[in-house]
C-alpha cells in the first residue's frame, strides 16, 4: 500500500554507509526529502544523487536533511559515498530485502528493488509532496527545492 500525501510517513530504523544506525522519528523538528533509489553505481541513480549533492543540498535550509535508500549493502553505500563524495545518508534497506521501500508502496517485486519514489516530509512526520516514477526516469531536484520553499 502506498504512503500518500498527508499521511504520517512511517517510522523506519536503517543504517547509513557507515553503520550508523538511522530513526526516521528522531528526526523530527526537520524537514526530510526521503529519496528511494534502485541501485548504487547506475547511471540514472548517479546523475540523481549528484544532483542533490551539488545542486539541493548548497542552497538547502538548515532545517532539512536528505535521507536516501535502496536495497543495496551498506558496505556497496560505502564505497560508493567515499568515490562520489556522498556526505548525507544512504541507508541500507538490505534487510528484510526492500522491507522500508515496501511500507512505502514503492518496492518492485519483480525486479527485487525501490522504484523512484520521492517523499517530502514536514517537522511532524507528515509527507507533504510525493513523487514516484518507474525505474529509468529520473526526477527533477528542481522540484525538491519549490516544494521545501513553499513548507
Amino acid at each position: 500500500m502506498a504512503v500518500e500525501v498527508g499521511e504520517r510517513a512511517p517510522d523506519f530504523e536503517l543504517r547509513d554507509q557507515h553503520g550508523v544506525p538511522l530513526r526516521l522519528s528522531d528526526l523530527r523538528g526537520s524537514k526530510v526529502v526521503l529519496v528511494f533509489y534502485p541501485l548504487a553505481f547506475s547511471p540514472v541513480c548517479h546523475g540523481e544523487l549528484g544532483a542533490i549533492r551539488d545542486e539541493l543540498l548548497p542552497s538547502a535550509p538548515a532545517d532539512v536533511r536528505v535521507l536516501t535508500v535502496s536495497v543495496d549493502s551498506m558496505f556497496s553505500h560505502r564505497v560508493w559515498a567515499d568515490a562520489e563524495r556522498f556526505t548525507f545518508p544512504l541507508l541500507s534497506d538490505f534487510w528484510p530485502h526492500g522491507g522500508v521501500a515496501q511500507a512505502y508502496g514503492v518496492f518492485d517485486d519483480v525486479r527485487g528493488q525501490a522504484v523512484r519514489g520521492t517523499f517530502i516530509l514536514d517537522g511532524e512526520g507528515v509527507v507533504r509532496w510525493k513523487i514516484v516514477n518507474e525505474i529509468g526516469s529520473p526526477r527533477d531536484v528542481a522540484e525538491y527545492r519549490k516544494v521545501l520553499e513553499e513548507l
